[in-house]
């Protein structure tokens, strides 16, 4: 196979050529130009050598799938962005597994305690998001509980990032009102 020089191209020129020609070996020199960028940003936030070799990768594979689907201006900007939400939804749920370890164990009363008063207030927020309207529902319930960044609840939803940031903010805001008039507040 003959390989291409395109270190002369742009990014934007790449693009445009990947787009009209749909060949994935220039998307490819693209993702390339930015690996270590890519690493460098993984590393960062996962502190883990092989983490950030393994999230490297899967963003290169998100990013084959997901590059089709828009028309991205500034592919740097945009590469950094992807990159950067994955690493902090890996750290998301990395805690969340942490969590759950933590609370399978019950040690005492005590801890027993907190888990059925953490399991009530799940339960109350379970009724209070059923009470939000539509767009604010949809937009929470896939931001928080299935872990999509805004660009996939956009792609989801068909709303505009700015839709979705507002739902997601208005949808906070109703729930911490419904919660409290449900005799729901912070536990101390």
């Amino acid at each position: 196979m003959l390989h291409k020089n395109f270190d002369h191209i742009t990014d934007a020129e790449l693009l445009e050529n990947y787009y009209q020609e749909k060949d994935t070996a220039l998307l490819g020199t693209l993702l390339q130009r930015y690996t270590l960028l890519l690493f460098g940003t993984c590393l960062k936030y996962l502190k883990n050598e092989t983490e950030a070799r393994d999230a490297v990768q899967q963003v290169f594979l998100k990013s084959l799938t997901e590059i089709p689907k828009y028309k991205i201006t500034y592919f740097k900007s945009w590469i950094y962005m992807v990159t950067k939400n994955h690493c902090l939804m890996m750290l998301r749920n990395k805690n969340l597994i942490v969590e759950l370890e933590q609370q399978a164990i019950p040690e005492d009363d005590e801890v027993k305690l907190e888990l059925q008063f953490k399991e009530e207030q799940l339960n109350f927020l379970e009724q209070a998001v059923d009470e939000l309207n539509d767009g604010q529902k949809q937009c929470i319930q896939l931001f928080y509980l299935q872990k999509k960044t805004y660009l996939e609840v956009c792609e989801t939803t068909g709303y505009s990032l700015l839709q979705v940031k507002s739902f997601i903010q208005n949808g906070k805001r109703n729930l911490r009102i419904l919660m409290e008039k449900k005799g729901m507040k912070e536990h101390e």
